[in-house]
Protein backbone atom coordinates (compact mmCIF):
# COMPACT_ATOMS: atom_id res chain seq x y z
CA UNK A 1 0.00 0.00 0.00
CA UNK A 2 2.82 2.44 0.93
CA UNK A 3 4.64 1.58 -2.28
CA UNK A 4 1.50 2.15 -4.33
CA UNK A 5 0.88 5.48 -2.57
CA UNK A 6 4.48 6.58 -3.22
CA UNK A 7 4.14 5.66 -6.91
CA UNK A 8 0.86 7.61 -7.09
CA UNK A 9 2.47 10.68 -5.47
CA UNK A 10 5.48 10.54 -7.82
CA UNK A 11 3.18 10.13 -10.83
CA UNK A 12 1.06 13.09 -9.70
CA UNK A 13 4.13 15.27 -9.24
CA UNK A 14 5.44 14.33 -12.67
CA UNK A 15 2.03 15.16 -14.20
CA UNK A 16 1.98 18.55 -12.48
CA UNK A 17 5.48 19.35 -13.77
CA UNK A 18 4.55 18.30 -17.31
CA UNK A 19 1.33 20.29 -17.23
CA UNK A 20 3.11 23.39 -15.92
CA UNK A 21 5.74 23.08 -18.68
CA UNK A 22 2.99 22.64 -21.28
CA UNK A 23 1.11 25.63 -19.93
CA UNK A 24 4.21 27.83 -20.20
CA UNK A 25 5.09 26.71 -23.72
CA UNK A 26 1.45 27.12 -24.83
CA UNK A 27 1.03 30.56 -23.28
CA UNK A 28 -0.51 33.06 -25.68
CA UNK A 29 -0.84 36.80 -25.16
CA UNK A 30 -4.27 38.43 -25.36
CA UNK A 31 -4.80 41.59 -27.42
CA UNK A 32 -7.45 42.74 -24.96
CA UNK A 33 -4.71 43.03 -22.30
CA UNK A 34 -2.64 45.60 -24.18
CA UNK A 35 -4.68 47.04 -27.06
CA UNK A 36 -5.90 50.00 -25.00
CA UNK A 37 -2.27 51.09 -24.48
CA UNK A 38 -1.43 51.18 -28.20
CA UNK A 39 -3.61 54.20 -29.06
CA UNK A 40 -1.61 57.00 -30.64
CA UNK A 41 -2.13 59.58 -27.94
CA UNK A 42 0.53 62.31 -28.08
CA UNK A 43 3.12 62.24 -25.30
CA UNK A 44 3.02 65.34 -23.12
CA UNK A 45 6.33 67.18 -22.99
CA UNK A 46 5.31 69.84 -20.53
CA UNK A 47 3.55 70.17 -17.17
CA UNK A 48 2.49 72.99 -14.90
CA UNK A 49 5.45 72.19 -12.63
CA UNK A 50 7.89 72.23 -15.53
CA UNK A 51 6.57 75.59 -16.74
CA UNK A 52 6.83 77.03 -13.23
CA UNK A 53 10.45 75.89 -12.80
CA UNK A 54 11.39 76.81 -16.37
CA UNK A 55 10.04 80.35 -15.90
CA UNK A 56 12.08 80.70 -12.73
CA UNK A 57 15.24 79.79 -14.61
CA UNK A 58 14.49 82.38 -17.26
CA UNK A 59 13.82 85.09 -14.69
CA UNK A 60 16.71 84.21 -12.39
CA UNK A 61 19.62 82.16 -13.71
CA UNK A 62 20.69 81.30 -10.15
CA UNK A 63 17.53 79.29 -9.31
CA UNK A 64 19.39 76.11 -8.38
CA UNK A 65 16.37 74.10 -7.25
CA UNK A 66 14.55 74.96 -10.47
CA UNK A 67 17.56 73.86 -12.55
CA UNK A 68 17.52 70.44 -10.88
CA UNK A 69 13.76 70.07 -11.24
CA UNK A 70 13.77 71.14 -14.89
CA UNK A 71 16.55 68.64 -15.61
CA UNK A 72 14.43 65.91 -14.00
CA UNK A 73 11.47 66.84 -16.19
CA UNK A 74 13.63 66.91 -19.32
CA UNK A 75 14.86 63.42 -18.43
CA UNK A 76 11.26 62.26 -18.03
CA UNK A 77 10.39 63.72 -21.42
CA UNK A 78 13.36 61.86 -22.92
CA UNK A 79 12.17 58.56 -21.41
CA UNK A 80 8.65 59.18 -22.74
CA UNK A 81 9.56 60.28 -26.27
CA UNK A 82 13.05 58.97 -26.97
CA UNK A 83 13.84 62.42 -28.35
CA UNK A 84 17.55 62.99 -27.74
CA UNK A 85 17.11 66.77 -27.50
CA UNK A 86 15.54 66.38 -24.05
CA UNK A 87 18.51 64.41 -22.73
CA UNK A 88 20.84 67.13 -24.03
CA UNK A 89 18.66 69.85 -22.47
CA UNK A 90 18.79 67.98 -19.15
CA UNK A 91 22.58 67.93 -19.49
CA UNK A 92 22.67 71.71 -20.01
CA UNK A 93 20.53 72.36 -16.92
CA UNK A 94 22.65 70.05 -14.77
CA UNK A 95 25.91 71.51 -16.06
CA UNK A 96 24.69 74.97 -15.11
CA UNK A 97 23.70 73.69 -11.66
CA UNK A 98 27.16 72.16 -11.18
CA UNK A 99 28.76 75.46 -12.20
CA UNK A 100 26.86 77.64 -9.72
CA UNK A 101 26.16 75.31 -6.77
CA UNK A 102 27.91 76.13 -3.52
CA UNK A 103 25.85 73.69 -1.45
CA UNK A 104 24.71 70.22 -2.54
CA UNK A 105 27.21 70.10 -5.38
CA UNK A 106 27.81 66.34 -4.97
CA UNK A 107 24.16 65.66 -5.82
CA UNK A 108 24.43 67.66 -9.05
CA UNK A 109 27.66 65.85 -9.94
CA UNK A 110 25.84 62.52 -9.50
CA UNK A 111 22.86 63.65 -11.56
CA UNK A 112 25.10 64.84 -14.39
CA UNK A 113 27.08 61.58 -14.21
CA UNK A 114 23.86 59.60 -14.67
CA UNK A 115 23.01 61.79 -17.64
CA UNK A 116 26.43 60.99 -19.12
CA UNK A 117 25.83 57.27 -18.54
CA UNK A 118 22.63 57.57 -20.60
CA UNK A 119 24.73 59.21 -23.33
CA UNK A 120 27.39 56.44 -23.07
CA UNK A 121 29.98 59.00 -21.96
CA UNK A 122 31.25 56.61 -19.32
CA UNK A 123 34.73 57.99 -18.68
CA UNK A 124 33.32 61.49 -18.14
CA UNK A 125 30.70 59.98 -15.84
CA UNK A 126 33.49 58.34 -13.82
CA UNK A 127 35.26 61.69 -13.38
CA UNK A 128 32.07 63.27 -12.05
CA UNK A 129 31.37 60.33 -9.72
CA UNK A 130 34.89 60.63 -8.32
CA UNK A 131 34.33 64.36 -7.75
CA UNK A 132 31.09 63.61 -5.93
CA UNK A 133 32.89 61.06 -3.73
CA UNK A 134 35.63 63.56 -2.86
CA UNK A 135 32.98 65.91 -1.47
CA UNK A 136 31.96 63.38 1.19
CA UNK A 137 28.17 63.78 1.11
CA UNK A 138 25.76 61.02 0.08
CA UNK A 139 28.52 58.43 0.31
CA UNK A 140 26.35 55.33 -0.25
CA UNK A 141 24.58 56.87 -3.24
CA UNK A 142 27.94 57.78 -4.77
CA UNK A 143 29.33 54.27 -4.13
CA UNK A 144 26.29 52.85 -5.94
CA UNK A 145 26.93 55.21 -8.85
CA UNK A 146 30.57 54.13 -8.97
CA UNK A 147 29.43 50.50 -9.17
CA UNK A 148 27.25 51.42 -12.15
CA UNK A 149 30.04 53.26 -13.98
CA UNK A 150 32.68 50.60 -13.39
CA UNK A 151 30.29 47.88 -14.63
CA UNK A 152 29.84 49.88 -17.84
CA UNK A 153 33.61 50.26 -18.18
CA UNK A 154 34.29 46.57 -17.60
CA UNK A 155 36.15 47.20 -14.31
CA UNK A 156 34.36 44.33 -12.63
CA UNK A 157 36.63 43.90 -9.60
CA UNK A 158 36.27 47.59 -8.72
CA UNK A 159 32.54 47.40 -9.28
CA UNK A 160 32.28 44.42 -6.92
CA UNK A 161 34.25 46.29 -4.25
CA UNK A 162 31.84 49.24 -4.45
CA UNK A 163 28.90 46.83 -4.29
CA UNK A 164 30.28 45.27 -1.10
CA UNK A 165 30.70 48.74 0.40
CA UNK A 166 26.95 49.49 0.22
CA UNK A 167 25.69 46.07 1.33
CA UNK A 168 22.21 46.49 2.83
CA UNK A 169 19.51 43.93 2.03
CA UNK A 170 16.75 46.39 2.93
CA UNK A 171 17.94 48.97 0.38
CA UNK A 172 16.32 49.03 -3.09
CA UNK A 173 19.46 50.41 -4.76
CA UNK A 174 21.62 47.65 -3.32
CA UNK A 175 19.16 44.89 -4.33
CA UNK A 176 18.94 45.96 -7.98
CA UNK A 177 22.71 46.19 -8.22
CA UNK A 178 23.13 42.79 -6.56
CA UNK A 179 20.72 41.41 -9.15
CA UNK A 180 22.77 43.02 -11.94
CA UNK A 181 26.00 41.60 -10.53
CA UNK A 182 24.62 38.06 -10.38
CA UNK A 183 23.26 38.37 -13.91
CA UNK A 184 26.73 39.45 -15.03
CA UNK A 185 28.18 36.31 -13.40
CA UNK A 186 25.64 34.16 -15.25
CA UNK A 187 23.64 33.27 -12.13
CA UNK A 188 20.18 34.17 -13.45
CA UNK A 189 18.23 32.41 -10.70
CA UNK A 190 19.96 34.46 -7.99
CA UNK A 191 19.57 37.63 -10.06
CA UNK A 192 15.83 36.98 -10.28
CA UNK A 193 15.58 36.34 -6.55
CA UNK A 194 17.14 39.70 -5.70
CA UNK A 195 15.11 41.54 -8.32
CA UNK A 196 11.94 40.03 -6.86
CA UNK A 197 12.97 41.44 -3.47
CA UNK A 198 13.52 44.82 -5.15
CA UNK A 199 9.99 44.66 -6.59
CA UNK A 200 8.64 44.04 -3.09
CA UNK A 201 10.53 47.12 -1.85
CA UNK A 202 9.18 49.20 -4.72
CA UNK A 203 5.62 48.02 -4.09
CA UNK A 204 5.82 48.84 -0.39
CA UNK A 205 7.17 52.30 -1.22
CA UNK A 206 4.52 52.97 -3.90
CA UNK A 207 7.18 54.96 -5.78
CA UNK A 208 6.09 54.97 -9.44
CA UNK A 209 9.55 55.27 -11.01
CA UNK A 210 10.91 52.46 -8.81
CA UNK A 211 7.91 50.29 -9.67
CA UNK A 212 8.27 50.85 -13.42
CA UNK A 213 12.00 50.20 -13.33
CA UNK A 214 11.74 47.03 -11.23
CA UNK A 215 8.72 45.60 -13.10
CA UNK A 216 10.33 45.98 -16.54
CA UNK A 217 13.75 44.73 -15.41
CA UNK A 218 12.30 41.70 -13.64
CA UNK A 219 10.19 41.07 -16.76
CA UNK A 220 13.43 41.00 -18.77
CA UNK A 221 14.99 38.53 -16.34
CA UNK A 222 11.90 36.30 -16.47
CA UNK A 223 12.15 36.37 -20.26
CA UNK A 224 15.80 35.27 -20.13
CA UNK A 225 14.68 32.39 -17.88
CA UNK A 226 11.90 31.61 -20.42
CA UNK A 227 9.22 32.33 -17.83
CA UNK A 228 7.20 33.97 -20.58
CA UNK A 229 3.85 34.41 -18.86
CA UNK A 230 5.48 35.93 -15.74
CA UNK A 231 7.40 38.32 -17.99
CA UNK A 232 4.25 39.29 -19.89
CA UNK A 233 2.22 39.97 -16.74
CA UNK A 234 4.89 42.36 -15.44
CA UNK A 235 4.96 44.30 -18.71
CA UNK A 236 1.16 44.64 -18.41
CA UNK A 237 1.59 45.88 -14.83
CA UNK A 238 4.06 48.48 -16.05
CA UNK A 239 1.56 49.67 -18.68
CA UNK A 240 -1.17 49.93 -16.07
CA UNK A 241 1.11 52.36 -14.23
CA UNK A 242 2.31 54.18 -17.35
CA UNK A 243 0.18 53.57 -20.48
CA UNK A 244 2.84 55.30 -22.63
CA UNK A 245 5.72 53.08 -21.48
CA UNK A 246 7.51 52.18 -24.73
CA UNK A 247 9.87 49.70 -23.06
CA UNK A 248 7.00 47.56 -21.75
CA UNK A 249 5.28 47.62 -25.16
CA UNK A 250 8.53 46.56 -26.79
CA UNK A 251 8.74 43.69 -24.28
CA UNK A 252 5.27 42.49 -25.29
CA UNK A 253 6.15 42.86 -28.98
CA UNK A 254 9.19 40.63 -28.37
CA UNK A 255 7.05 37.96 -26.67
CA UNK A 256 4.62 37.98 -29.61
CA UNK A 257 7.52 37.77 -32.08
CA UNK A 258 9.96 35.40 -30.37
CA UNK A 259 7.63 33.17 -28.36
CA UNK A 260 4.50 33.14 -30.51
CA UNK A 261 6.26 33.60 -33.88
CA UNK A 262 3.54 36.10 -34.83
CA UNK A 263 5.47 38.68 -36.84
CA UNK A 264 2.39 40.56 -38.07
CA UNK A 265 1.04 41.27 -34.57
CA UNK A 266 4.53 42.08 -33.21
CA UNK A 267 4.90 44.59 -36.03
CA UNK A 268 1.52 46.16 -35.19
CA UNK A 269 2.64 46.70 -31.59
CA UNK A 270 6.02 48.05 -32.67
CA UNK A 271 4.47 50.46 -35.18
CA UNK A 272 2.28 51.87 -32.39
CA UNK A 273 5.48 52.66 -30.45
CA UNK A 274 7.16 54.26 -33.46
CA UNK A 275 4.25 56.69 -33.88
CA UNK A 276 5.23 58.32 -30.56
CA UNK A 277 8.77 57.24 -29.68
CA UNK A 278 11.91 58.29 -31.53
CA UNK A 279 14.60 55.87 -30.30
CA UNK A 280 16.44 54.49 -33.35
CA UNK A 281 16.79 50.94 -31.95
CA UNK A 282 13.08 50.26 -32.50
CA UNK A 283 13.75 50.36 -36.24
CA UNK A 284 16.39 47.66 -35.84
CA UNK A 285 13.83 45.43 -34.13
CA UNK A 286 11.40 46.21 -36.94
CA UNK A 287 14.06 45.17 -39.45
CA UNK A 288 14.55 41.87 -37.61
CA UNK A 289 10.83 41.11 -37.45
CA UNK A 290 10.31 41.92 -41.14
CA UNK A 291 13.29 39.72 -42.03
CA UNK A 292 11.61 36.88 -40.13
CA UNK A 293 8.41 37.61 -42.08
CA UNK A 294 10.34 37.48 -45.35
CA UNK A 295 9.45 41.07 -46.27
CA UNK A 296 12.73 42.38 -47.68
CA UNK A 297 11.27 45.75 -48.75
CA UNK A 298 10.00 46.56 -45.25
CA UNK A 299 13.29 45.41 -43.75
CA UNK A 300 15.30 47.77 -45.97
CA UNK A 301 12.89 50.61 -45.19
CA UNK A 302 13.35 50.02 -41.43
CA UNK A 303 17.14 49.95 -41.77
CA UNK A 304 17.04 53.14 -43.82
CA UNK A 305 14.96 54.85 -41.12
CA UNK A 306 17.43 53.65 -38.48
CA UNK A 307 20.38 55.03 -40.45
CA UNK A 308 18.70 58.42 -40.90
CA UNK A 309 17.91 58.65 -37.18
CA UNK A 310 21.43 57.91 -35.96
CA UNK A 311 22.95 60.62 -38.14
CA UNK A 312 21.86 63.10 -35.46
CA UNK A 313 25.13 64.31 -33.89
CA UNK A 314 23.45 64.62 -30.49
CA UNK A 315 23.58 60.83 -30.16
CA UNK A 316 27.37 60.91 -29.92
CA UNK A 317 28.57 57.39 -29.08
CA UNK A 318 25.20 56.10 -27.86
CA UNK A 319 24.63 53.85 -30.87
CA UNK A 320 28.18 52.71 -31.63
CA UNK A 321 27.45 49.07 -30.77
CA UNK A 322 24.24 49.01 -32.82
CA UNK A 323 26.05 50.74 -35.69
CA UNK A 324 28.76 48.08 -35.73
CA UNK A 325 26.09 45.39 -36.24
CA UNK A 326 24.36 47.59 -38.82
CA UNK A 327 27.52 48.13 -40.87
CA UNK A 328 28.47 44.45 -40.67
CA UNK A 329 25.01 43.51 -41.98
CA UNK A 330 25.47 46.06 -44.77
CA UNK A 331 28.96 44.62 -45.42
CA UNK A 332 30.67 47.94 -44.78
CA UNK A 333 33.53 46.33 -42.86
CA UNK A 334 35.87 49.30 -42.55
CA UNK A 335 33.26 51.49 -40.85
CA UNK A 336 32.28 48.61 -38.58
CA UNK A 337 35.91 48.03 -37.59
CA UNK A 338 36.53 51.71 -36.87
CA UNK A 339 33.47 51.95 -34.63
CA UNK A 340 34.23 48.65 -32.87
CA UNK A 341 37.70 49.94 -31.97
CA UNK A 342 36.18 53.16 -30.68
CA UNK A 343 33.67 51.23 -28.58
CA UNK A 344 36.47 49.16 -27.01
CA UNK A 345 38.25 52.41 -26.21
CA UNK A 346 35.10 53.89 -24.63
CA UNK A 347 34.05 50.81 -22.67
CA UNK A 348 36.47 47.84 -22.78
CA UNK A 349 33.92 45.18 -21.75
CA UNK A 350 33.82 41.60 -23.07
CA UNK A 351 30.79 42.64 -25.14
CA UNK A 352 32.73 45.48 -26.81
CA UNK A 353 35.63 43.13 -27.53
CA UNK A 354 33.03 40.76 -28.95
CA UNK A 355 32.07 43.40 -31.51
CA UNK A 356 35.72 43.94 -32.41
CA UNK A 357 36.47 40.22 -32.70
CA UNK A 358 33.40 39.71 -34.90
CA UNK A 359 34.44 42.65 -37.07
CA UNK A 360 37.84 41.02 -37.65
CA UNK A 361 36.10 37.72 -38.42
CA UNK A 362 33.78 39.37 -40.95
CA UNK A 363 36.80 41.06 -42.54
CA UNK A 364 38.39 37.63 -43.03
CA UNK A 365 40.98 37.92 -40.24
CA UNK A 366 39.82 34.83 -38.35
CA UNK A 367 43.10 34.33 -36.42
CA UNK A 368 43.01 37.88 -35.04
CA UNK A 369 39.36 37.36 -34.13
CA UNK A 370 40.24 34.15 -32.25
CA UNK A 371 43.08 35.88 -30.40
CA UNK A 372 40.72 38.60 -29.13
CA UNK A 373 38.09 35.99 -28.27
CA UNK A 374 40.43 33.92 -26.12
CA UNK A 375 42.05 36.93 -24.42
CA UNK A 376 39.07 39.19 -23.70
CA UNK A 377 35.79 37.28 -24.14
CA UNK A 378 35.93 33.54 -23.38
CA UNK A 379 34.56 32.82 -19.90
CA UNK A 380 33.95 36.53 -19.22
CA UNK A 381 30.43 37.03 -20.58
CA UNK A 382 27.22 35.01 -20.83
CA UNK A 383 25.52 37.26 -23.40
CA UNK A 384 23.90 34.92 -25.99
CA UNK A 385 24.59 37.23 -28.94
CA UNK A 386 28.31 37.39 -28.07
CA UNK A 387 28.43 33.60 -27.57
CA UNK A 388 26.76 33.06 -30.96
CA UNK A 389 29.41 35.19 -32.65
CA UNK A 390 32.12 33.39 -30.65
CA UNK A 391 30.83 30.06 -31.99
CA UNK A 392 31.14 31.37 -35.56
CA UNK A 393 34.74 32.43 -34.88
CA UNK A 394 35.61 29.05 -33.34
CA UNK A 395 34.04 27.29 -36.33
CA UNK A 396 36.07 29.38 -38.79
CA UNK A 397 39.22 28.39 -36.87
CA UNK A 398 38.34 24.68 -36.87
CA UNK A 399 37.64 24.36 -33.12
CA UNK A 400 34.48 22.25 -33.46
CA UNK A 401 34.51 21.08 -29.85
CA UNK A 402 34.04 24.68 -28.71
CA UNK A 403 31.28 25.15 -31.28
CA UNK A 404 29.39 22.12 -29.93
CA UNK A 405 29.88 23.35 -26.36
CA UNK A 406 28.51 26.80 -27.17
CA UNK A 407 25.61 25.42 -29.21
CA UNK A 408 24.60 23.37 -26.19
CA UNK A 409 24.83 26.44 -23.95
CA UNK A 410 22.80 28.54 -26.38
CA UNK A 411 19.90 26.07 -26.55
CA UNK A 412 18.38 27.72 -23.51
CA UNK A 413 18.63 31.18 -25.06
CA UNK A 414 16.38 30.63 -28.10
CA UNK A 415 13.68 32.99 -26.82
CA UNK A 416 16.18 35.70 -25.83
CA UNK A 417 17.90 35.54 -29.22
CA UNK A 418 14.75 35.41 -31.34
CA UNK A 419 13.86 33.28 -34.39
CA UNK A 420 16.34 34.89 -36.83
CA UNK A 421 19.39 34.35 -34.61
CA UNK A 422 18.11 30.95 -33.50
CA UNK A 423 18.25 29.75 -37.11
CA UNK A 424 21.85 31.00 -37.27
CA UNK A 425 22.73 28.83 -34.27
CA UNK A 426 21.14 25.77 -35.85
CA UNK A 427 23.31 26.34 -38.93
CA UNK A 428 26.59 26.48 -36.99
Amino acid sequence: MDTLRLKYILLSLATIVLLSCKKESDFITQKDDYDRYLAAEPVKTTSKYFELWDNKIKSDSLQLLSLGNVAGEYNRFFQSTGDIKYLKMAEQSLQKAVDIAAVGKAGYYRALARNYISQHRFREALELAEKARSMGSGVNVTQGLLFDVHMELGNFEKANAYLDSIGNMSDFGYLIRLAKWNDHKGDLDTAIRFMEKAVQKAESSKNKSMLLWSYTNLADFYGHAERIEDSYQLYIKALQLDPQNAYAKKGIAWIVYSHERNGREALRILDSILMKHQSPEYYLLKAEITEFMGNEALKLEALDNYYKKVQNNNYGDMYNAHNVDFYLDMEVQEKAMKLAKKEVENRPTPESYGLLAYSYYKKGEKEKALELLERHIAGKTFEPTVLTQAAEIYKANGNLDKVRELKQELKGAAYELGPVKESQILNL
